[in-house]
């Protein structure tokens, strides 16, 4: 079946009774069941020995300090933590996007003002810093390696012989089946992807909701994050109709933005396309962040197009 044969069928068989049960998201709204999961300081610190191969015993070792709000433009992240002197930041992705080392960048800026904020900046006296590590926990459908490094570098719009400036992101994609030896060092990571994949695979035959509900029982059944999903189950199954539902609808709405645009054959087309996306995610509720993944520009450029059409509407 063509993307457009794709296209038309999902038009007119899914596209309005999907749209009907998508649950409109809060704008401020972050969280998710990765987020839940390592909220826990000993399911964190677990997550880390796995990714980093050390193997700290005392969750007290953490100090978490992952920004409720940040300054610039709503850039958010999971999770971030200091621990030996080390920054990490810990970000999940069902949806790739190459603009992620700018978002870090930038949420790693007010982060460093946000610890900072006491100390004397303009002094004699060093202002010491935990040095970062970024990493990306990818578990989306497109696909990609078992790891990748994404390099701000990469956004330069001039090549240069020395980066003054570098930031580098490892993503690693941790669908059921990939980097077996990090699933295997953390059970509960290994848990979500197969709470993930079992969601997929409902989802191919039944709604959301249903396939959801189904899946967390499944899981329950064959002990998958078994105490965590009896704990909190409402809450879970709220939180993956909304990812599961955003996912699907980003990469819908991504593919029919380059297929229409591409048809025009005019850069023009497909800026008018992109715009006209952006305004149906906006009136859904979509951040301007969320929204900038969608169509793949810069969330800057997304406020532009919507505060101009909100000018419009009020001519």
């Amino acid at each position: 079946m063509s993307k457009s044969q794709k296209k038309q069928r999902r038009n007119k068989q899914g596209r309005s009774k999907e749209e009907k049960m998508y649950p409109v998201p809060n704008r401020n709204y972050k969280s998710s069941i990765f987020t839940m999961l390592f909220s826990d300081k000993k399911e964190l610190l677990g997550l880390y020995n796995a990714v980093s191969g050390k193997d700290y015993k005392d969750p007290g070792l953490l100090e978490v300090n992952t920004l409720e709000n940040a300054i610039y433009m709503a850039i958010k992240n999971d999770l971030s933590f200091v621990i030996d002197s080390q920054l990490s930041l810990y970000e999940h992705q069902s949806t790739y996007s190459p603009n992620l080392p700018l978002r870090m960048l930038l949420y790693l800026a007010d982060l460093y003002a946000d610890m900072t904020k006491n100390e004397n900046l303009y002094g004699k006296k060093k202002v010491k810093i935990p040095p970062p590590q970024f990493i990306i926990f990818y578990n989306g459908v497109e696909r990609q390696p078992d790891r990748r490094i994404l390099r701000l570098s990469d956004l330069y719009e001039v090549e240069e012989e020395e980066h003054k400036l570098e930031l580098e992101a490892v993503m690693l994609n941790v669908n059921a089946g990939h980097n077996r030896e990090l699933l295997q060092s953390c059970k509960t990571l290994a848990g979500y992807a197969e709470y993930t994949a079992c969601i997929r695979k409902y989802a191919e035959e039944m709604d959301t909701e249903d396939a959801v509900e189904c899946a967390i029982a499944e899981c329950i059944q064959e002990g998958v994050l078994e105490e965590f999903l009896r704990k909190n189950r409402a809450e879970a199954k709220r939180m993956s109709i909304y990812e599961y539902d955003q996912a699907r609808h980003i990469r819908q709405e991504r593919e029919d933005a380059w297929e229409e645009g591409w048809s025009e054959g005019r850069d023009e087309g497909r800026q008018e396309e992109k715009r006209s996306v952006a305004a149906r995610l906006a009136e859904m509720g979509m951040a301007a962040e969320q929204i900038a993944q969608a169509v793949g520009e810069t969330a800057a450029v997304v406020e532009g197009w919507l505060a101009e059409a909100g000018a419009s509407q009020e001519k």
